[in-house]
């Protein structure tokens, strides 16, 4: 617990970032000081996710933004944000800044639908009245019933596009990672420039690579789920 009985004036940034993390539901007052919440175990979640998916998808990643000239990423679900755990970027400049951990509102993203729409309606439903605590805010709130609808052509194709509704000028595609049960565990995506990249190229040519690259990434992360814990007793 950190004291709050100290002079206010003396240490204005701790008290400022204090302020903060008790606004992002990071941290709360608690009698004369102040204590972390449960939430915090989020910022080690998104390291230790990053460590097994960077593993898995590192080579296919590279080559995949090799191969297409443009960004991908992997993300996780966390209530109605997505969470970035694994990211290989090309040198194009961008209107957001995106790094391991970066939270992003699921609805506005091609990866944040992708794994809305594995879950059940009612699940999607519940989601989706949760606020985001991103630092995006949506403007535009999308009608909940046509998400919905549009939810579930995307779980039957199995792919979604995000057409600028993150921000102005970036369009992504992005399709499922799934477990050795076939659970939907993350996305993969890679997102483009929309002045110089279609819909329809996404759909043409980046979708074919990124089936094939989220292929491999599976397989590799089933290998690796399947090999025997190097601390396990012998």
């Amino acid at each position: 617990m950190v004291d709050s009985c100290a002079p206010k004036g003396r240490h204005p940034t701790a008290h400022r970032i204090l302020q903060t993390l008790i606004e992002l539901g990071y941290a709360q007052r608690v009698d004369n000081g102040f204590s972390l919440r449960p939430k915090v175990v989020e910022l080690g979640m998104a390291f230790i996710d990053s460590v097994g998916f960077w593993s898995a998808g590192k080579p296919h990643m590279k080559a995949l933004a090799g191969q297409l000239h443009e960004s991908t990423s992997i993300v996780t679900l966390d209530r109605s944000d997505i969470i970035y755990v694994a990211r290989v970027a090309v040198a194009k400049i961008i209107g957001l800044s995106v790094n391991i951990g970066t939270r992003f509102p699921a609805v506005l993203t091609s990866s944040g639908k992708v794994l809305l729409a594995s879950l059940n309606r009612d699940q999607a439903s519940a989601v989706l009245d949760m606020p985001s605590t991103s630092a995006i805010s949506i403007v535009n709130i999308p009608d909940k019933q046509q998400l919905l609808d549009e939810l579930a052509i995307i779980n039957e194709q199995g792919w979604a596009i995000a057409d600028q509704e993150l921000a102005p000028g970036i369009r992504s595609i992005a399709v499922p990672l799934h477990d050795s049960a076939g659970r939907v565990i993350a996305a993969i995506n890679v997102s483009a420039h929309a002045s110089e990249t279609s819909i329809d190229k996404q759909q043409s040519d980046h979708l074919p690579a990124l089936l094939d690259a989220a292929s491999k990434i599976e397989q590799e992360l089933h290998y690796l789920n399947r090999r025997p814990s190097s601390t396990a007793e012998v």
